[in-house]
């Protein structure tokens, strides 16, 4: 299937979570299983090119997207999760959010010194989460200059924050709007 294809399998549910948002639902291309294989084999080729010796994914949607990814290729995943999630000792991250803070956790030894670890996740919107879990993989060591996406919202400006950070940013597919 090509990416034209797999938009057309991405709900958009207008008014969600609040009046104006068009809130887009990949729990439709999920559940697609051609598409969903497609979305995971077009995330692997590029990953792939980024030389990823690892993938990481920020909970919840990136465990489905990444550990997919991970599985294809045949590499490991790394859970970026939030707090008080793992059974080990932990490093993490506080980063904003739009109203709020959060914070997001990984086990130090899910990646090794100059590890290659390329990000994957559903959705860029603004990019907060993204930068953070970077932020928090470079911190334990690993290699980040990649993060893939399945979707990017432009109009929110997320993926021109990770490139200003010095990240390769790239998405199957981009929806106008919030």
């Amino acid at each position: 299937m090509t990416v034209d294809d797999l938009k057309h399998l991405v709900r958009t549910v207008p008014d969600f979570p609040a009046p104006g948002i068009l809130f887009r639902d990949v729990t439709t291309l999920i559940g697609h299983g051609a598409g969903f294989a497609a979305s995971i084999a077009h995330l692997a080729d590029r990953a792939r090119a980024a030389e990823a010796e690892a993938i990481a994914g920020m909970e919840a949607r990136g465990f489905i997207f990444g550990a997919a990814v991970a599985a294809h290729m045949g590499l490991g995943f790394v859970p970026v999760r939030k707090p008080g999630k793992l059974p080990v000792p932990t490093i993490g991250i506080d980063y904003a959010l739009e109203y709020g803070r959060d914070r997001l956790e990984i086990d130090p030894g899910a990646v090794s010194a100059g590890q290659r670890v390329v990000l994957v996740d559903d959705l860029i919107a603004t990019g907060g989460t993204a930068l953070a879990a970077m932020e928090l993989l470079r911190s334990a060591g690993a290699s980040v200059t990649h993060a893939l996406f399945v979707i990017d919202l432009p109009d929110l400006h997320g993926a021109a924050r990770l490139r200003d950070a010095g990240l390769t940013v790239d998405a199957l597919m981009h929806f106008p709007g919030h």
